[in-house]
């Protein structure tokens, strides 16, 4: 006899095996004690091989609809506004103006790794593919504003960076083989498969291992500041794509990225910059951690919406 489970439950199922590989990346650096340089060198993995070639391979194989593509950008763009405006909030509590600044980020800014593993667990190859463009869309935008809020680089480095990141030219790249009509040699796309086999599980382990929960002693400003950020983040982002979604009539794998996307958690990426611009980085590294944890939960519910 098969049990049948109500439909609230069944986003939550499909998405805990790769919350399951979060908490399990956090398990295993406190039991093996493994280090930050080992966990740093995973990152770096991840970061520059692993996702790159399932971005690459996920955009060259599927099939894109681009005259949704179009309403599909609308909808994150006009949700990362509505949390760059909204995170302005975060002033009117007594933080000071660099805290702020470095937190700031954590209003919009966005998990790749997990955003891909849960389009991908959802919707298979045209949900990777869906999220690449979103990903290397959105990326730049948020970087910027980020760095600008910080206010310690000039714009030069900032376009230095975003030309080398990896994310963005593996995006670009496999968007325009995909244009042209290009199909690899069948033995590179399994090579290029079997990496992105291993980033989502890396991906997800790396994150769980960069969870930092433990709070350092704040006033009441800067934890009503927290709290206000996350629910920006996990909350009225959401909102706002839902209702965009809505409005453009999105549906389908278009408007489930469209939301996944909208409701992940900050990226640990936010922590990195925060720190080498001299920023709050404590605040923020906690911050990204409780928005994970918290968005293992808020993520399953905004897909029952849909």
């Amino acid at each position: 006899m098969s049990l049948t489970l109500p439909p609230a439950l069944a986003p939550a199922l499909a998405l805990l095996p790769d919350f399951a590989l979060i908490l399990l990346g956090g398990g295993l650096r406190r039991v093996l004690q493994l280090g930050d340089h080992f966990w740093t060198g995973v990152e770096k993995l991840v970061y520059f091989v692993l996702f790159p070639a399932l971005l690459f391979s996920g955009l060259v194989k599927a099939r894109i609809d681009w005259s949704a593509a179009g309403p599909l950008l609308a909808v994150t763009m006009g949700a990362m506004a509505a949390g760059m405006v909204l995170g302005h909030g975060a002033r009117l509590f007594r933080i000071s103006p660099m805290s702020f600044a470095s937190q700031y980020q954590c209003a919009f800014r966005f998990n790749s790794y997990i955003g891909l593993a849960v389009a991908g667990k959802l919707f298979g190859m045209p949900g990777i593919a869906a999220m690449a463009i979103v990903v290397g869309v959105m990326v730049p935008p948020a970087n910027l504003v980020s760095v600008w809020m910080l206010a310690r680089h000039g714009e030069a480095s900032v376009w230095r960076e975003l030309a080398r990141n990896p994310l963005i030219i593996a995006t670009v790249a496999g968007t325009a083989a995909n244009v042209a009509g290009f199909q690899p040699p069948e033995v590179l796309l399994q090579f290029l498969g079997r990496l992105g086999e291993a980033a989502i599980a890396l991906g997800l382990l790396a994150v769980g291992a960069g969870l930092r929960t433990a709070n350092t002693k704040v006033g009441a400003g800067a934890t009503a500041a927290a709290v206000y950020l996350l629910s920006v983040k996990l909350v009225a982002m959401p909102l706002a794509a839902l209702g965009l979604i809505r409005w453009f009539e999105l549906s389908g794998v278009y408007a489930g990225v469209a939301l996944v996307y909208a409701a992940l958690p900050t990226a640990s990426s936010a922590y990195i910059l925060a720190q080498r611009m001299g920023g709050d980085g404590a605040r923020v590294a906690w911050l990204i951690s409780v928005g994970t944890l918290l968005g293992m939960l808020s993520l399953p519910l905004w897909l029952t919406m849909l």
